[in-house]
């Protein structure tokens, strides 16, 4: 089974007789896609472990939760599902709806370095029927894309961020009433995110990092996952691929030379961690962002 069949808001639709998926992709990062067509259908979902948006590029008039039977869906309309959330739905009508679907990782890391905030202090807003023109744009942008030609795809994933940056600036929030316990001090956390980002053609180790902040090995990785909602490798990982991402899309740098400044030990090692990624290899991903 694909990342993407084990996700439950897709495995939903997916057992559903009534929903057809014209398309899906896994995008790397954490990111899918599929596009959806439906109709005369009911559907629960019941804490789902990932995060769902989802824009109606066509139909949903006759679409609503069973709990605000009176506000009905509509061409452009957005919904935002956060992970653990509970919601039922009643589809009248036909319906064609987009849905991007991240990880809760993914979102730790956007709330660490586009918020500068620790992913336990903040919360998804959960919103039924958002008119956002700019998202559903960018959904509608998403959708006319061919996700199964390499290229297409890797710009399916550029317009996914997009989408997930949007929404972590508009619909993100503080916790009400949140006690945190353990954890990295905020000053802390912006040192550790400041130095990794500076030093991401070093070899950085566990040890490195702990004294920064006059911690044991032991107890930096624990506190490190609290603040950061993901262990120090991953994150590492991430910022890596982030900054190779951003160099192979601006410039025409070897491929080996990019390998070195983002701290990969060689091209080799670079692409395959790049292909695990993105499912592509770095020099398809130049090549979809220079065409």
């Amino acid at each position: 089974m694909s990342d993407l069949e084990s996700l439950q808001v897709f495995q939903a639709l997916n057992r559903s007789p009534h929903a057809r998926l014209e398309a899906c992709a896994e995008l790397g990062d954490g990111l899918a896609a599929a596009l959806w067509s439906n109709h005369h259908d009911s559907q629960d979902y019941q804490a789902p472990g990932h995060h769902t948006l989802s824009c109606y590029v066509g139909g949903g008039t006759g679409t609503f939760r069973r709990d605000r039977p009176d506000t009905k869906g509509g061409p452009d309309k957005l919904c935002i599902l956060p992970a653990e959330h509970q919601s039922g739905w009643v589809i009248n009508g036909e319906i064609r709806l987009a849905h991007v679907y991240f990880s809760q990782e993914q979102f730790a890391l956007g709330c660490v370095t586009l918020l500068d905030r620790e992913p336990r202090t903040v919360q998804l807003h959960e919103s039924t029927f958002l008119e956002d023109p700019t998202q559903a744009q960018r959904f509608h942008q998403l959708i006319a894309l061919n996700w199964q030609e390499p290229a297409e795809r890797l710009l399916t994933s550029s317009l996914a961020h997009e989408l997930l940056n949007h929404t972590l600036l508009s619909q993100v929030g503080l916790r009400d009433g949140l006690r945190l316990k353990g954890g990295l001090a905020p000053h802390q956390r912006r040192l550790l995110v400041d130095y990794i980002d500076y030093h991401l053609e070093a070899p950085l180790s566990l040890g490195q990092l702990a004294g920064l902040c006059a911690l044991s090995e032991y107890h930096f990785a624990r506190m490190f996952r609290q603040s950061f909602g993901l262990p120090p490798h991953q994150y590492l990982l991430a910022r890596r691929l982030a900054r190779a991402q951003s160099l192979l899309r601006g410039g025409t740098l070897p491929l080996g030379e990019i390998a070195l400044i983002c701290g990969f030990s060689s091209a080799s090692h670079f692409t395959h961690r790049f292909r695990q990624a993105m499912g592509a290899t770095p020099g398809e991903y130049r090549q979809a962002f220079c065409a």
